[in-house]
């Protein structure tokens, strides 16, 4: 009798009294365990699968700083979205600009709380799902960095642009601001994550310029495969997860995702074997992602044929864009980040206005007799990346100012792996 009691003292000490069922308070488990595991895909897409992304199309000398950037980005948007970052983009709305940031550094937040009287997770697991969209956003902008800028540099300019640019778009689309009040169509980041990106990483190339060597071939392009499998993976949870339920909403986006990944990979690999005269892995990869870029503000909304039209035009036009586009203005994206999250997700997020089912998610676009959605699209385009690019420019030009943005010449053609981190991630440079 004295053993059982003690047992179930130790019990109670360490795990609590029993709590009352999910159910009676409107929890469903199911979509709980769902959005546990979405959050999980999610984290994969950044650790390790963009940072294998970028650091295999980077030189052999580079890979660690490229790796770390990715990393870093990461870990100060997870600390930084618990701190404050949640409440500027999920916290009460403020005249449509920005969210209460009340709810500092969560301390009072209970654990089985739902994230809204009509939901069926809790707030803390909304929490986490939104952090790692927050936390890749940043990592996606270094794929245009690499190579060239201060690891300090990076590291200052990710705390200010996910406090001054992503908290605040975050809010106007997904937390209740004035583009959404507008019924601007994001399912999953379009305007929010691959435009954002997109835009700051257009804008820092401009001011920091070329690298000194910018056009040699990637260093090993298994690590590029391997990190678009991992992507491609992962994006399961950011799609399909943005249904918040295990439900069919998130098997369509699942299904979307999937159809407009696979078209995405193949048009640009036919498109680059016409034109080029051959077909390259490095070209299915870019054209899986751009396939995934584009899905993302659609996957929710539109059915099977629009995935397929948004997959065959997300291998063309970024194709374009960075075989075309880029070479005609002579700018340095080091790994194609405006020419194909830019240009994905502002073709996604315009054809969403198009596409948009009514039978799937309650919108309906142009082609469902609401020709107003497209132009809500378009605007919501351009105010982020108008807003975007100027906030970007402001926070790059007072970094540069201070810290300084590049490395020295001499640090930049030994590599930045021995020059800033004192670490090789091979025996040999190239």
């Amino acid at each position: 009798m004295s053993r059982r009691f003690l047992s179930l003292a130790i019990g109670i000490w360490f795990f609590g009294l029993p709590r009352t069922s999910f159910a009676s308070e409107g929890l469903n488990q199911g979509d709980i365990a769902w959005l546990l595991t979405s959050s999980a895909f999610v984290m994969i897409m950044t650790l390790p699968g963009l940072a294998l992304f970028y650091g295999g199309l980077s030189k052999r000398k580079d890979v660690l700083n490229t790796m770390g950037m990715s990393l870093i980005a990461y870990a100060l948007a997870s600390i930084l979205w618990v701190i404050y970052g949640y409440g500027m983009a999920f916290g009460e709305d403020i005249y449509g600009v920005i969210g209460n940031p009340g709810k500092f550094i969560l301390s009072k937040l209970p654990k089985d709380l739902p994230a809204t009287s009509a939901s069926s997770i809790t707030e803390n697991l909304f929490i986490v799902f939104q952090l790692t969209f927050a936390a890749i956003t940043v990592a996606l902008i270094s794929g245009a960095y690499i190579e060239r800028m201060k690891f300090s540099a990076w590291f200052v300019f990710s705390i200010l642009w996910f406090t001054f640019v992503y908290a605040p778009v975050a809010h106007w689309v997904w937390g209740g601001g004035f583009l959404a009040k507008l019924s601007a169509l994001d399912f999953a980041g379009g305007t929010v994550v691959h435009i954002n990106a997109g835009i700051a990483a257009l804008v820092g190339v401009l001011v920091m310029g070329k690298r000194r060597m910018p056009f040699l071939m990637p260093h090993n392009l298994t690590m590029v495969i391997l990190g678009t499998g991992l992507l491609w993976f992962g994006w399961f949870g950011f799609n399909a997860g943005s249904a918040l339920s295990a439900s069919g909403l998130a098997a369509q986006a699942f299904l979307n995702t999937n159809t407009a990944a696979a078209l995405g990979a193949v048009s640009w690999l036919l498109f680059e074997w016409l034109v080029q005269g051959k077909p390259t892995l490095l070209g299915f990869a870019s054209g899986a992602v751009a396939g995934l870029v584009a899905i993302t503000p659609a996957a929710g909304f539109v059915n099977t044929i629009g995935a397929i039209v948004i997959g065959v035009l997300s291998g063309i036009i970024p194709y374009l864009a960075v075989t075309y586009l880029k070479p005609q203005f002579g700018y340095d994206d080091s790994l194609d980040v405006f020419g194909i999250h830019g240009v994905a997700g502002i073709l996604g997020c315009l054809l969403t206005g198009i596409f948009a089912d009514p039978s799937i998610n309650n919108a309906a676009g142009l082609l469902y007799g609401n020709p107003s959605q497209l132009w809500v699209q378009l605007l919501s385009v351009v105010v982020v990346g108008a807003y975007c690019a100027i906030v970007s420019l402001i926070i790059l030009l007072i970094i540069k100012s201070t810290l300084g943005l590049r490395v020295r010449p001499e640090d930049e053609l030994v590599g930045l792996d021995e020059s800033l981190h004192g670490e090789k991630g091979y025996n040999l440079h190239i």
